[in-house]
């Protein structure tokens, strides 16, 4: 009797509510998920489930392939990688198996023993200070909504884009950084990259083209660039100059994360000043090695072989998986493959 009582009450207020006609009936609106401007999608194949990035972030990772962190970095821990940068370039600090670059347009004049002369430094994963960029916990939290949780550190850089000689050589060719490593999946590889000082379209800041990261990778090539091209700068051979670019300005210790097959580039640094970031390139350590002789990889496989065997005075054949694996270094979790 109870029971059939409290549905004769339900029904009441019910018939209260929404009258069935009339001027009185009741006009429902929608809810704020209804008219939200952002639809997030029903699967994510870009980003892993967590609990740190809003859907929001999640979206607009899914749909562009890259993510800005602001105020990620400390000031203070920027001066830190700033001041180890300066020691490596004055030579007071050496570091086995760092790759020092020059600009093609200084390489060609008189060395000058500091960081004027150093464009861009990489492999620093056993230089103790700088390679502590890669283990920061507020990074590493990032990088495990892309990787999961077994996380390899595989390929450090330091930029210090100098001002521009007049023969633009302080740009770099828009490519995809899949080009330069032989594992996979792609999905599974992130880049952190965090701005040093303010970085805007003055002093060459990243320029991407959203969404391009859907896409495969291309064949790429040095460009033909009447004042020269840096070592190793290849870009993509063809893609569709009319899609949308975005300049992505930052300031200091701000980050951003972006997937491995993201078209990007930087323009000229038109400053009187260097231009410096830091990054690391993560990877999940479940991902495994591929085979790039027969693809469009080969070419940056001859490469880059040819500088480690130089380097090292090494006569034996090796490959690009080889160059890599002595790379990479286990941040957190287990190191299940690579």
């Amino acid at each position: 009797m109870e029971a059939a009582a409290a549905a004769a009450r339900l029904g009441t207020i019910l018939r209260h509510l929404c009258p069935r006609t009339g001027a009185a009936a009741l006009t429902t609106f929608p809810t704020s998920a209804q008219i939200a401007s952002v639809k997030h999608p029903m699967e994510f194949h870009y980003t892993l489930d967590n609990n740190l990035l809003t859907p929001e972030q999640r979206h607009f990772y899914e749909e562009n392939g890259y993510l800005v962190i602001k105020n990620l970095i400390s000031g203070e821990d920027i001066e830190r990688f700033r001041n180890e940068f300066a020691k490596i370039c004055e030579k007071k600090v050496q570091v086995p198996g760092l790759i020092i670059m020059r600009d093609v347009a200084i390489a060609k004049s008189e060395f000058v023993p500091d960081q004027k002369a150093v464009t861009k430094i990489q492999d620093f994963q056993e230089d103790e200070e700088l390679f502590r960029y890669c283990t920061m916990p507020q990074i590493l939290k990032y990088v495990e909504c892309f990787t999961g949780p077994n996380i390899m550190a595989m390929h450090t850089m330091l930029i210090n884009k100098p001002p521009d000689s007049g023969k633009k050589s302080s740009r770099h060719p828009m490519h995809q950084d899949l080009h330069y490593f032989p594992f996979r999946p792609a999905d599974l590889i992130v880049c952190s990259w965090t701005a040093m000082e303010r970085i805007d379209r003055s002093n060459g800041c990243l320029v991407v083209l959203p969404g391009t990261h859907k896409g495969s990778l291309k064949q790429h090539d040095y460009p033909d660039w009447e004042g020269g091209v840096n070592k190793m700068y290849h870009g993509v051979r063809d893609y569709n100059k009319n899609l949308p670019r975005v300049h992505l300005v930052m300031e200091k210790g701000d980050t951003v994360f972006f997937h491995p097959l993201l078209i990007h580039g930087s323009g000229m640094n038109r400053t009187q000043g260097f231009r410096k970031a830091i990054s690391c390139h993560y990877a999940s350590a479940d991902c495994h090695y591929i085979e790039v002789k027969g693809t469009s990889q080969e070419n940056i496989e001859k490469e880059v072989v040819e500088i480690t065997q130089r380097k090292y005075g090494v006569s034996t054949p090796i490959t690009l998986k080889d160059t890599w694996m002595i790379r990479g270094r286990l941040v957190k979790g287990e190191r299940t493959n690579l």
